[in-house]
């Protein structure tokens, strides 16, 4: 694994958007996995280990999230931000002589940006996989990630941090310990006193601030998807329903759908057989 990074730009400034690597650097086949709203690249370590041997596999923290730079103002934060610094991280990793095989992998937050960079005419995008998150976003779930999103909390100890972890990721599924120290880490920041609290922007939330929360309907963009596309889903998703889920198989790129029992939004794609799938998908014949 490798560190390294690419500038961003917004409406006010540069910033730097964070990435880790995997795997050999000239494998022309690239996996970019893209995590959700709070979440970091680092989510996706388990995935990307798996992955290597076939695979160049670049994992970016979003801006405002992790190591990446947060931006000068709350309201830039937003997908068109959020695609054009994917965009900027695609001409990183595809350029030079020689065809490249972009695939995307994208958790919740991850899979929309997936979603919406796939659905454009000439996109790179040839295989997606979109991670317990689909073309309508309700209401109810959204109104659950607000009540935490943009709080600030601070904690004596890394322990007191994971136990919040933990409890407020717990639709995340059966993990072992190991795990959930590992994504308690990764989404941490220690503040000057030796207090820790989570490791992203709290003006994150401005979109959730903006006005009264509604459903969030992609079916547009998911019809002009036209790339071979794997949809996964926990079982237990508040946030993919299964009625949404089964109405996504029948149109756009009809995708198999796939669910993972004890676990609700969303499979951290750690586990053994959460890997397979992805893995298997990934190296099938287009």
């Amino acid at each position: 694994m490798k560190n390294n990074h690419v500038l961003g730009l917004s409406a006010k400034s540069f910033h730097r958007i964070h990435y880790t690597e995997w795997g050999d650097e000239a494998n022309p086949r690239i996996v970019i996995c893209v995590h959700g709203l709070t979440r970091t690249g680092r989510d996706f370590d388990f995935l990307a280990r798996a992955l290597q041997p076939d695979f160049h596999v670049v994992c970016p923290d979003i801006a405002g999230r992790g190591k990446s730079d947060w931006l000068g103002a709350g309201e830039d934060y937003g997908y068109a931000q959020y695609m054009a610094d994917m965009n900027a991280l695609i001409a990183r990793v595809t350029a030079g002589a020689g065809d490249k095989a972009l695939y995307w992998v994208g958790t919740s937050m991850g899979g929309i940006i997936g979603m919406l960079a796939a659905s454009r005419p000439q996109s790179p995008i040839r295989k997606l996989v979109l991670n317990d998150i689909g073309s309508v976003v309700p209401k109810a779930a959204l109104e659950r990630l607000a009540i935490y999103i943009g709080n600030t909390p601070q904690f004596k100890t890394l322990e007191d941090l994971e136990a919040y972890v933990r409890f407020v990721s717990a639709p995340f599924g059966p993990l072992t310990d190991e795990q959930w120290r590992h994504l308690t880490l990764h989404s941490a920041k220690q503040m000057a006193d030796g207090s820790w609290t989570t490791a992203y922007d709290p003006a994150i939330a401005m979109p959730f601030r903006k006005g009264p929360l509604t459903d969030i309907i992609l079916w547009d963009f998911w019809d002009a998807v036209a790339c071979p596309t794997l949809l996964l889903r926990g079982a237990q998703s508040d946030l993919l329903l299964k009625e949404n889920a089964l109405a996504m198989t029948q149109r756009g790129p009809r995708p198999r759908l796939i669910e993972f029992e004890g676990v609700g939004h969303a499979p951290m794609l750690m586990a053994q057989d959460q890997i397979a799938v992805v893995r298997d998908f990934l190296l099938a014949p287009a």
